[in-house]
């Protein structure tokens, strides 16, 4: 089994790449759209450093499907691109980046949503079990449904 993974998945979205880049590039608006915001209604978020873009950080610690974990913007290009660093700490360990990436067709934005990093020996035997892609892109396909509603209005 591979020791990298990356998942990634596409959709075009009825709204303009500055609209969704600025709801995918400030923390704060991740409630409205993000399809792991409801795994748990008590979870302790804290948002920190830039308001928006590169600097900023999301800490979050809920119940055992939300984890623990800590997100930061390393690089935001208005419109078009914005990078993520992302660390879980549990329910295991992990260091994976996120990249969303627009591109204007039109009125509309192709957006395009990428999860890659190493896949620790715990991923790998939970692999054999249990599809990556499968998982995670289900989750990026219920974010974009929830990014659709929320840019399109």
């Amino acid at each position: 089994m591979a020791s990298t993974f990356r998942v990634q998945r596409s959709s075009v979205i009825n709204a303009p790449a500055q609209r969704l880049f600025d709801l995918i590039s400030d923390f704060r608006q991740w409630q409205s759209w993000s399809p792991w915001e409801k795994l748990d209604p008590q979870m302790k978020k804290n948002i920190s450093g830039s308001t928006s873009g590169k600097g900023s950080v999301y800490e979050w610690e809920g119940n055992s499907k939300a984890g623990k974990g800590r997100m930061e913007i390393t690089d935001a290009t208005t419109p078009s691109r914005v990078e993520i660093k992302l660390d879980f700490e549990k329910p295991f360990r992990a260091n994976n980046r996120t990249t969303f990436t627009l591109v204007p067709q039109g009125n509309a934005t192709n957006v395009t949503w990428t999860m890659e990093g190493p896949r620790s020996l715990v991923m790998r035997i939970m692999g054999l079990f249990m599809n990556m892609d499968k998982m995670i892109g289900k989750d990026f396909e219920e974010g974009f449904a929830n990014l659709r509603r929320v840019a399109e209005k």
